[in-house]
């Protein structure tokens, strides 16, 4: 599997472009990005999310999400749309917010892989 960020097509007729960075550790270091016209802008999926929520680590996550995808060229606004996903308001390029989002996990990637070593043992993360 390649961790390159490829352009694929869209599954859902709603969805016009669409951006997929697929690795061996889709719960870790997957992310996507999607838009069409019924969108509004973009929309950032973040696979780890699911399972790093208001522990430490899923805030962390967080905050340096919302701080890279607001870095990218033609963002003007960036809001969490649930747990997984963010929604992201300008004209950025959905390649530069895969590219993003995917900069963060990596960043990540270590200790979310510890995280989730613990939390398959039955451990409580912080």
């Amino acid at each position: 599997m390649s961790d390159e960020v490829q352009r694929i097509v869209p599954e859902d007729e709603e969805i016009s472009e669409e951006w997929l960075r697929e690795t061996d550790e889709p719960g870790i270091r997957n992310v996507g990005a999607f838009t069409g016209p019924e969108v509004g802008g973009w929309v950032v999926s973040i696979w780890a999310q699911e399972f790093f929520r208001q522990d430490s680590l899923g805030v962390e996550l967080r905050q340096r999400m919302e701080t890279a995808l607001r870095a990218v060229a033609g963002v003007t606004d960036v809001y969490e749309h649930d747990n997984e996903q963010w929604d992201v308001a300008g004209a950025p390029s959905g390649e530069a917010l895969t590219r993003a989002a995917a900069s963060v996990v990596d960043e990540l990637a270590d200790r979310m892989r510890k995280a989730t070593a613990a939390l398959d043992r039955g451990e409580k993360l912080p």
